[in-house]
């Protein structure tokens, strides 16, 4: 199946164009320039193009992410440090932004008569971000299947739409991903700050898939207190 895939070049969708690799036929990567902070995660996603010799493009909507105001990621709002299933995180949402780059991927994978865009959705995002629930992923595929009707019959492929950050992490050692060469934190800085929501579930993941996490923390062991917190909440 010719697959393209939606790369940030976070953990998830590194792991995700690896398994595209390895089981399917990968035509290629795509990025998302939308004025996110943490704009260096697409120096991640060039890599992970080069090291499986897939074309890769970035497309640039900025404009778009600067319309979508209000988000920690795109607007002059502080990232929260914490984890995950705490309220203070739904400020990290972009509005509909799942939405908007699935839409124009579909478009350029109809363009290039590919079969499927495969997106890095998990169990774990579930929680915040609705344009990554399974319920979204069937509607959208759906609405796809209306706009494209009688010129492409493409699938979403979301393998790991159920599972958990730890079941993908364990993936990625199984396919012997170079972990250090992913990028998760929204922060962008020097390295990661071990703080922020993705942060501290990437830390977790490694812990809860017992795989050596490679990655260079600010703060290497705040994920710990993090996790008691929501754990008691």
């Amino acid at each position: 199946m010719k697959t393209i895939v939606i790369c940030s070049g976070g953990l998830d969708s590194v792991i995700l164009a690896h398994k595209v690799a390895t089981e399917k036929q990968l035509t290629g990567l795509l990025s998302f320039d939308y004025g996110q902070r943490h704009k260096k995660e697409l120096e991640f996603a060039k890599l992970c193009a080069e090291r499986l010799g897939a074309p890769h493009s970035i497309i640039d909507i900025s404009d778009v992410g600067a319309a979508l105001s209000g988000s920690a990621l795109t607007d002059n709002v502080d990232v929260p440090d914490g984890h995950y299933a705490e309220e203070s995180m739904k400020i990290t949402v972009v509005p509909n932004r799942n939405a908007i780059m699935l839409s124009i991927a579909y478009g350029i994978a109809s363009a290039q008569k590919a079969e499927a865009v495969a997106a890095a959705f998990h169990g774990g995002d579930h929680f915040i971000y609705p344009d990554c629930r399974p319920a979204f992923v069937d509607a959208f595929e759906a609405m796809q299947n209306q706009a494209l009707e009688g010129l492409s019959e493409i699938k979403l492929y979301t393998p790991y739409l159920n599972l958990t950050k730890a079941d993908i992490a364990a993936e990625g050692a199984r396919l012997n991903i170079p972990f250090i060469e992913t990028w998760s934190c929204y922060k962008g800085g020097a390295q990661h700050c071990g703080r922020c929501g993705t942060c501290v579930e990437r830390r977790e993941a490694f812990h809860l898939a017992n795989v050596n996490d490679p990655t260079k923390y600010d703060d290497p062991d705040y994920w710990q207190d993090a996790v008691k917190k929501a754990e008691a909440a």
